[in-house]
């Protein structure tokens, strides 16, 4: 039998800590650094009409878009302008006659169902669809944007001659 002086002797084992702690504090940089921050959902400030009885509830008829048909010549310029078959002189009457259909406070809830469709020549120059977007979708009171029409759509474009 062995006795306990014959037994070899073992060293006392110790915790290396250092690179416990290391291997924590990079896992903790490594969770801050990836932690994105999201808004917090909830508060809107939204003014609900007040609500109807199912038997009030009536079928809301979509209005229908607004035509603005641009017409370019022969060298791609434009030619004439014309908004549900009335011909304009310009891009201004074009804005002042899309501000009187919204408005002028702005965006409202009939003005957020307009609906403004180009329907340009196939050779027309980019600028003038450009101008005609801007005449219809805002307008610029001192450092603000006034929204006016939002939603745009583009007819198929025209060949020559068609």
């Amino acid at each position: 039998m062995l006795k306990p002086k014959d037994l070899p002797k073992t060293e006392k084992v110790e915790l290396q800590m250092t690179p416990m702690i290391d291997v924590v504090f990079q896992l903790l940089i490594f969770f801050i650094l990836t932690f994105k921050i999201t808004t917090p959902e909830g508060d809107f400030n939204i003014k609900m009409p007040l609500g109807k009885s199912s038997a009030q509830l009536t079928k809301e008829i979509p209005l229908p878009p607004l035509v603005v048909r641009l017409e370019a010549g022969s060298d791609g310029r434009l030619a004439s302008i014309t908004l549900d078959n009335r011909k304009l002189k310009g891009f201004d009457e074009l804005h002042n006659i899309v501000l009187d259909r919204v408005g002028d406070a702005g965006p409202s809830a009939a003005a957020e169902e307009i609906e403004v469709e180009l329907d340009c020549d196939y050779n027309l120059n980019y600028e003038f669809v450009v101008e005609a977007i801007t005449a219809v979708s805002g307008k610029i009171e001192g450092n603000a944007i006034l929204p006016l029409i939002q939603k745009i759509k583009f007819a198929n474009p025209r060949k020559p001659g068609g």
